[in-house]
């Protein structure tokens, strides 16, 4: 709403959770802010399982690449109709697109300004953190349900004190709920990115 085509928006890239797709979007962004970013979702890269419908992100090794491409696709459409920073565009997923997320911004660090994992753990596999040395001039927000199934406490703990030995920029958000997606928790998603740019630009 009241784009500003003079103005420089930051890019939130979004992706869904299992069973959804990239039209998830469209019911987050008024939880999140209908003029602070241009966003974007790109579609999962899977067949969600036969017991729903939509599509999921999966973390395999193989899917990988797939998944940065079309994020990379979804970054070019969005270049070509709005005037974005291109040094300002935040990568954001709720469970397996959480994981993801951090999957593709810890790959690459550089193309991304912080990501974002809400209720998705950090990847399981060898060389997810190979590139530390850059990560860790990339901002992290790990947000996660205190009774959460699908990554609990133990997990959660277990992730940070990984991030935090190798030295990454992480801040955790625990809310009192299991495994959802709730409106608070894209509210802080939204003032921690505002907060960062503001950071920016007073150091800029």
């Amino acid at each position: 709403m009241g784009y500003e085509p003079g103005y420089a928006y930051p890019v939130l890239v979004w992706l869904h959770g299992p069973g959804a797709d990239e039209h998830q979007l469209r019911r987050i962004m008024p939880q999140v802010s209908l003029r602070n970013y241009v966003a974007v979702a790109p579609r999962g890269t899977r067949c969600a399982a036969e017991q729903q419908r939509g599509f999921c992100w999966s973390p395999e090794v193989v899917d990988r690449d797939l998944a940065a491409q079309r994020v990379a696709e979804a970054l070019r459409l969005v270049r070509e109709q709005y005037y974005v920073h291109p040094q300002r565009v935040f990568l954001a997923g709720y469970d397996t697109g959480g994981t993801v997320a951090l999957q593709l911004a810890l790959a690459w660090p550089e193309q991304f300004a912080g990501v974002i994992s809400i209720a998705g753990a950090l990847p399981r596999m060898a060389g997810t953190l190979r590139r530390w040395h850059q990560v860790r001039r990339l901002p992290i927000l790990l947000i996660c349900g205190r009774y959460s199934h699908r990554y609990p406490c133990r997990q959660v703990q277990q992730n940070l004190q990984l991030l935090f030995c190798a030295g990454l920029d992480v801040t955790v958000r625990e809310y009192p709920c299991g495994q959802e997606l709730r409106q608070e928790m894209l509210g802080d998603m939204n003032r921690w990115i505002m907060e960062l740019l503001q950071r920016q630009q007073e150091t800029a």
